[in-house]
């Protein structure tokens, strides 16, 4: 599955664990200015929407979410904790404790 992270500046340790979790690539697109990510639109080949909520503002994360809403795109909102993230991914793909606490 194709992985579009949002928001963050370096999101190596949490590529690593989505990854891990099964991503087959991951985009990142920073968010550092707000008109260039809200003039885009989600990736066709997009399978989850992972918004790092810490470093968005609200407009954006608006935008991002009624797109991904819109087109039926599963949406994992987290703080940019590797910890958080791993933790929202398996809640919002239902993956059992056992498998998400592996680590």
């Amino acid at each position: 599955m194709q992985i579009l992270v949002v928001g963050a500046d370096e999101i190596r340790p949490i590529k690593s664990v989505l990854e891990e979790l099964g991503a087959s690539s991951v985009t990142h697109w920073d968010a550092r200015n707000e008109n260039r990510v809200n003039r885009k639109s989600i990736p066709c080949d997009t399978g989850c929407v992972v918004m790092l909520t810490s470093f968005l503002n609200h407009n954006t994360m608006k935008k991002i979410k009624t797109e991904a809403k819109k087109r039926g795109i599963p949406l994992v909102c987290a703080k940019r904790s590797v910890g958080c993230v791993y933790s929202e991914y398996c809640k919002v793909f239902g993956l059992s404790e056992e498998f998400c606490c592996r680590k």
